[in-house]
């Protein structure tokens, strides 16, 4: 049985790789509130698929909290050095516990939740979170989401993209290519409609 992808991701190396420390916090902020919000949705849907984000996710934090330690200790010359990137460190180590925290959320779709709350929430919520997978012969593929009008066809706003290890936060301007996966929120039947699109079962939205 193949392992799943965020348990890959813990065995692999990690590889330093110069770039600025603002652009590594930027990256982790970004993740940690895409985080959060994708453990409620796994919670609130019951979905492993988002919960599995969720904790790849949580590895890739880990990743960015070690490339920034790594280039602190390389920059740190003198002890005013170390003072000024001690503050960096720290945020870098809150946004991991955010991280960690989420992760966290998404273990209790192992624990069998019996609160009475829970389905009521579920019976009147409007809108659902899905993973859906962009194919090769999908019409979606080189299209944006405003030139496919996903939004005003089908209801649904895509929160993010994935391209292999590379996250899109705002993929409005993302030219769609096979594989991709995006992360959408909007009414049931939209997500379907749009999940047989990108699949290419069927050849237009409408």
């Amino acid at each position: 049985m193949k392992e799943p992808r965020w348990k890959e991701a813990e065995f692999e190396e990690i590889e330093y790789e110069p770039t600025s420390i603002k652009e590594l916090l930027v990256e982790m902020k970004n993740i940690s509130e895409l985080m959060v919000d994708l453990a409620y949705s796994a919670i609130l849907f019951n979905n492993s698929d988002i919960a599995g984000e969720v904790k790849y996710l949580e590895v890739h934090i880990e990743k960015l909290n070690y490339q920034i330690r790594i280039m602190a200790m390389l920059a740190a010359r003198t002890t005013e050095d170390a003072e000024k990137l001690s503050g960096i460190l720290q945020m870098a180590e809150a946004t991991k516990m955010i991280s960690g925290a989420a992760g966290d959320m998404v273990k209790l779709l192992s624990v069998k939740l019996k609160h009475p709350l829970l389905p009521r929430i579920l019976k009147e919520s409007d809108e659902m979170i899905k993973k859906m997978v962009v194919g090769g012969d999908s019409a979606a593929v080189e299209k944006s989401l405003p030139e496919l009008h996903v939004a005003s066809e089908t209801g649904v706003r895509i929160i993010a993209l994935r391209r292999g290890n590379r996250w899109f936060y705002s993929p409005k301007d993302v030219a769609l290519k096979k594989g991709d996966v995006m992360l959408g929120v909007g009414p049931e039947e939209g997500l379907e409609q749009l999940d047989k699109f990108l699949k290419g079962k069927v050849g237009v939205l409408e």
